[in-house]
């Protein structure tokens, strides 16, 4: 039996970000940074998603990440959070 050891993140995306994916979550390759990962997801789901990358926040197991170069976690939970009207 093969284990596949590929470092993966979980991306769980919401509101118009999961409109715009068309798809609540994916597992994604990892090993990379937040712009690395936003490059990979414009690359599967096209500039609809792009646009919303651009606004969005993002928590990185559920806390707010600000360094789009950083490194991030293997193993990792993103969460694509667009910016909520309301509230």
């Amino acid at each position: 039996m093969t284990v596949d050891s590929t470092p993966t993140l979980v991306v769980r995306y919401f509101a118009a970000a999961r409109a715009a994916a068309g798809v609540p979550e994916e597992t994604v390759p990892g090993g990379g940074s937040l712009d690395q990962l936003a490059g990979e997801l414009v690359d599967r789901h096209g500039e609809r998603l792009a646009t919303v990358l651009k606004m969005a926040s993002f928590l990185v197991d559920g806390v707010t990440w600000h360094d789009r170069q950083a490194p991030l976690p293997v193993g990792a939970t993103v969460d694509v959070l667009p910016p909520f009207a309301g509230g």
